[in-house]
């Protein structure tokens, strides 16, 4: 194993290594070829562990796991890497015996935006915690050519440039030729009864693309095990004669796998997105029969051995490919291939907002997939014929798979699962109560929760090393490897030395980021002040306005009595809009509008200051995350799923200012609920607005004159450069009836905020609530998340002994 490389050895081969691939010397060499050879040299001394668990897996014949996610974010592999090997120290103190810096190197390697958010910043932390609890379980999506997008402000605006995270490769894939796929689209398809009575597709003028995997190794804490990531890339068949290939057939090759999201605003953009969820869906589950029957002989036996898990509705359409292998490519006949089908998937569900529930129409399935759409259509037929006798019509025809002239992709996913999971309570409650209530109504025993998790070791043992040491001098190691161990330090509540120590940490973290933060955008912020930070996509369910209306009334009060005692806030935002959202980028605008404003007043001074950062990364929440005072989680409540922002930042002691929505509610009753700030509507609240449909926005604008004043300033010209985006936000709350509530919170929302500016000032006491989160974090490990999957969904082994999973 990596981990038996000596200091000296290391030495060695780093020199080798870059010998070999520059021919130079260490010292000679670029930063950025120094850190190629590095990872080139840290990917070989992990492939013999890599290809032991394959092996051993398929030696053992255990059950395997395959994550299917259009979504994988996991920012840099360097150290991550080099943590789970228990190789961090050794090649830190190696490279600085070489007179190198390894975060100088560790800074060169892209950041794979290869999502958007939590969905697949939650895929990359199961990813982490499946190998290093021992369990075989494997990522398949897609290599993206570009990242999500790079934003940049101009003029206060988004704007955003290519994310070409692959102009100088990858060092951590290997390309597996050997095993691509094809999958086809397009074209005419029909059935053909052949000599033994079977129907057999036949396929005309259909588009047939390669698939070629990218794989990557999933390196498991302590190299308990490794498991693969695979991404695929659309490639011509060797078959076409590329002498005679158009620019266009090329260009629509390529398109499958050059962007993340493309633009859903065209219909253009809506099919690419179609061909993306099919083609990865589809080599996905080839892939996957394909190795099966290379160490299996009956497929009929395949949900014993294998389970396929759709990550929210994008990689759905694996339930018809896997019905097509089944029936057309194996001959089982349907009624078979549904009981295997449906016992081998299984689907999370991230979303309680209507509009995410993808559809698509059914004109342009039939046209794209022609025999998938086939497929549906019978899953359809026959669920009706099933269920006409023991449910009313009018539910059956609700939750079909095909209704209103669409293909409803989430009723898809539940009817041909055999679990559906949300990713907190509440979360997992509406979706029985509200979103799939018909669904539930049918199949009630499909539906659990499995709360969400992060990778600790990312975000608290690699990112905030300060804190970690600082926990292992009072714990030990244990906690590492047992996350909920981290309670032990409750112990500590009343230790004096141990809470300054620990306040000592944190304002290290905040000298650190405030160091970034002038390198990168040449603000100076004041170190002694609140680090409140809201960082997450940018959508109006989030609430980015409520806390940037927080921020208005602040320098408002401000301006009104300049001597008055103020204590200080850095409000800092990361988030990017989806490039077609127009409010949600108009919200970017009228935010940095008023960071300058704020920024470049010399009243305010040090008392306040916003800091948006540009092109929020994984890499960028590493550095913001360790400063964190304050937490923003202040989603509408019955709107967020789950959230996973929140678990990280309270891991690394910030204190949550949350609504109770999501895993919020959680994270209180864990840490509890006096070493968090609590504001606003409750679910049931929202819910009985809905009901009664008596929510007046005017009415609470007209009796709260602070908030008049916030509001006004958006369209009154107080704020500089926010013409049409200030009426945006303005018209969004008034004439729109405000849809997520903001202004309903707000009076609530500035009254917890003044309390933390309050209790702020007692140094110990707001350590002490620190340290309360930080011990109840153990229990949102993504350790523990998969082991519950493990366990109850996907009834696969693994070899930890999570001794405290249950305490």
């Amino acid at each position: 194993m990596a981990n038996t490389v000596t200091k000296k050895q290391f030495i060695e081969d780093y020199q080798n290594e870059i010998q070999s691939l520059f021919a130079e010397d260490v010292n000679k060499a670029s930063v950025a070829n120094q850190y190629h050879a590095l990872a080139q040299l840290v990917k070989r001394y992990s492939n013999r562990q890599w290809t032991s668990s394959i092996k051993k897996y398929d030696i053992d014949k255990q059950k395997q796991v395959y994550y299917f996610s259009i979504e994988f974010l996991p920012g840099r592999y360097l150290k991550p890497n080099l943590l789970n090997m228990n190789f961090l120290e050794m090649v830190r103190e190696g490279l600085q015996d070489l007179g190198l810096d390894l975060d100088v190197i560790a800074e060169q390697e892209p950041d794979q935006g290869l999502g958007n958010g939590g969905l697949g910043r939650l895929a990359s932390d199961f990813m982490d915690s499946m190998p290093s609890i021992g369990l075989a379980a494997h990522g398949n999506g897609i290599r993206y050519r570009y990242g999500l997008f790079r934003q940049v402000f101009v003029d206060g605006y988004q704007s955003e440039l290519p994310d070409d995270w692959l102009r100088n490769g990858n060092d951590w894939e290997i390309r597996r030729e050997d095993h691509a796929v094809v999958v086809r689209f397009g074209g005419n398809v029909y059935l053909q009864q052949t000599e033994s009575g079977h129907m057999e597709p036949v396929y005309e003028n259909s588009e047939d693309i390669l698939a070629v995997p990218y794989d990557n190794a999933m390196i498991g804490a302590g190299e308990l095990e490794t498991n693969n990531l695979r991404l695929w890339s659309a490639e011509l068949p060797h078959s076409v004669d590329n002498e005679y290939v158009t620019p266009e057939v090329r260009s629509r090759v390529k398109a499958i796998c050059r962007d993340l999201y493309p633009d859903d605003s065209t219909y253009d953009g809506r099919i690419l997105r179609l061909r993306q969820e099919y083609f990865f869906s589809s080599a996905g589950i080839q892939s996957i029969v394909r190795h099966f029957l290379d160490h299996h002989d009956d497929i009929t036996e395949l949900p014993k051995y294998v389970a396929v898990h759709i990550n929210d509705t994008h990689p759905t359409l694996v339930i018809p490919e896997l019905m097509r292998i089944l029936v057309d490519d194996m001959g089982i006949d349907w009624e078979k291939a549904w009981d295997i089908t449906t016992h081998t998937m299984t689907y999370t569900n991230h979303t309680l907002l209507a509009e995410a529930l993808e559809t698509w129409p059914i004109d342009a399935i039939k046209t794209e997939i022609p025999r998938i759409y086939q497929i549906i259509d019978e899953i359809n037929r026959r669920f009706f014929m099933e269920m006409q006798g023991k449910f009313d019509d009018n539910l059956i025809t609700s939750i079909a798979p095909i209704g209103d002239g669409s293909i409803r992709m989430a009723y898809l996913a539940v009817i041909g699962s055999s679990s559906v999971n949300g990713v907190a309570p509440l979360h997992s409650d509406l979706l029985q109560k509200d979103v799939l209530k018909g669904l539930y109504a049918i199949s009630p025993e499909k539906f659990n929760n499995k709360t969400n998790g992060i990778a600790l070791r990312r975000y608290v043992h690699e990112a905030n090393e300060p804190l970690a040491k600082l926990i292992d001098s009072k714990l030990g190691k244990v906690w590492r490897d047992q996350p909920m161990a981290i309670d032990g330090l409750t112990a500590y509540a009343d230790d004096d030395q141990f809470l300054q120590e620990l306040a000592k940490v944190k304002q290290a973290n905040k000298r650190a980021f405030a160091k970034f933060i002038d390198d990168k955008l040449d603000i100076q912020i004041n170190t002694d002040a609140i680090f409140d930070v809201q960082i997450k996509r940018l959508h109006a369910y989030k609430r980015q306005v409520l806390h940037l209306f927080y921020i208005i009334t602040e320098y408002h009060r401000i301006k009104a009595n300049p001597k008055a005692d103020f204590t200080p806030r850095v409000h800092i935002f990361g988030a990017k809009a989806a490039p077609s959202y127009y409010y949600a980028k108009s919200v970017i605008k009228v935010i940095n509008e008023v960071a300058n404003m704020i920024n470049n007043d010399p009243e305010v001074g040090d008392k306040l200051k916003v800091v948006f950062i540009p092109n929020y990364s994984v890499s960028i929440a590493e550095k913001i995350i360790p400063a964190a005072d304050i937490s923003e989680q202040i989603s509408t409540a019955g709107k967020e799923a789950s959230g996973t922002s929140n678990m990280k930042l309270m891991a690394n002691g910030a204190l949550l200012a949350a609504t109770l929505d999501g895993a919020n509610i959680d994270i209180i009753k864990a840490a509890g609920r006096e070493n968090e700030y609590v504001f606003g509507l409750t679910t049931a609240e929202v819910y009985k607005y809905y009901e009664n449909n008596d929510y007046s926005a005017q009415a609470e604008y007209d009796r709260n004159p602070e908030l008049q004043r916030v509001l006004n300033s958006l369209i009154d010209g107080s704020i500089p450069n926010i013409q049409s985006e200030g009426w945006d936000i303005h018209d969004s709350m008034l004439r729109d009836n405000d849809q997520y509530f903001v202004l309903a919170d707000y009076a609530d929302y500035v009254k917890t905020q003044d309390q933390i500016s309050h209790d702020y000032l007692d140094k110990k006491a707001w350590t002490k609530k620190s340290l309360a989160n930080i011990a109840a974090s153990g229990a949102f490990s993504s350790d523990y998340t998969v082991a519950r999957y493990a366990d109850e969904i996907w009834h696969a082994p693994y070899a930890k002994d999570l001794q405290l999973l249950d305490k």
